[in-house]
């Protein structure tokens, strides 16, 4: 396995870009996981701060040591840290039938066995179109929306969910989106999550630092061919 990209360090952290289709952590089945490879990578025990799905990429805070991870875990629960995602979407949000350029995602998710609230905004950076095939109704072509997602609350699967709640699904996420349309898309060439985590704002040396990094390679040839 190739060195895991990390873009900053210091005594306590280190924020790693994480590619998708890299679980962060062992268990049944799972070869590879990021906190063995990085311990591994950089020679020491490393301890995960919060997580990414496996098929969601971006930025991981991961911690050097048992102490580190504490505190990194209680600023992360505390809102300490802001952390935004990139989402290429099916369909463009929409309020009262307009476009809607920014929004507010409040709901109740199921995480963990129970359901609890979840609290997104989201922003609509581009909106684009996968054409239809070749001899069919140009009705048939699938709008997409590239959207910047904060989030307030850290739920498993958050965004994925609240977006399919709010008919405008993330490309690609075939548990909680529009298996149908999914399906058209893989036929675009659309074949992975469509989903990023790009920016963390961070306590670093008494004062607040954003990190931010490009769209991971499957989601920036989306963005190119279709925006």
């Amino acid at each position: 396995m190739k060195s895991l990209p990390i873009i900053f360090e210091n005594s306590e952290i280190l924020l790693v870009n994480k590619e998708a289709g890299i679980s962060v952590q062992g268990g049944a089945g799972v070869s590879h996981p990021l906190d063995e490879e990085l311990s591994r990578q950089v020679g020491q025990k490393v301890h995960l701060v919060h997580r990414l799905d496996k098929d969601t990429a971006g930025l991981l805070i991961v911690a050097k040591n048992s102490a580190a991870a504490a505190k990194w875990i209680r600023l992360v629960s505390g809102h300490d840290v802001s952390k935004e995602y990139t989402a290429i979407c099916i369909g463009i949000p929409n309020q009262d039938g307009r476009e809607s350029k920014e929004g507010t995602l409040e709901s109740m998710v199921e995480a963990h066995g129970r359901q609890q609230k979840a609290l997104s905004h989201y922003r609509l950076e581009q909106t684009g179109i996968v054409p239809p095939p070749d001899g069919t109704s140009a009705q048939e072509g699938i709008p997409l929306s590239l959207l910047s997602i904060r989030i307030e609350t850290g739920r498993m699967h958050q965004i994925r969910i609240q977006t399919a709640q709010a008919g405008f699904p993330v490309a690609g996420d075939d548990q909680h989106g529009d298996f149908k349309k999914n399906k058209q898309l893989r036929k675009a060439g659309i074949k992975k999550l469509m989903l990023a985590s790009t920016r963390l704002t961070i306590p670093v040396d008494g004062a607040m630092r954003t990190f931010g990094i490009p769209l991971p390679p499957h989601m920036q040839a989306v963005a190119d061919k279709f925006f």
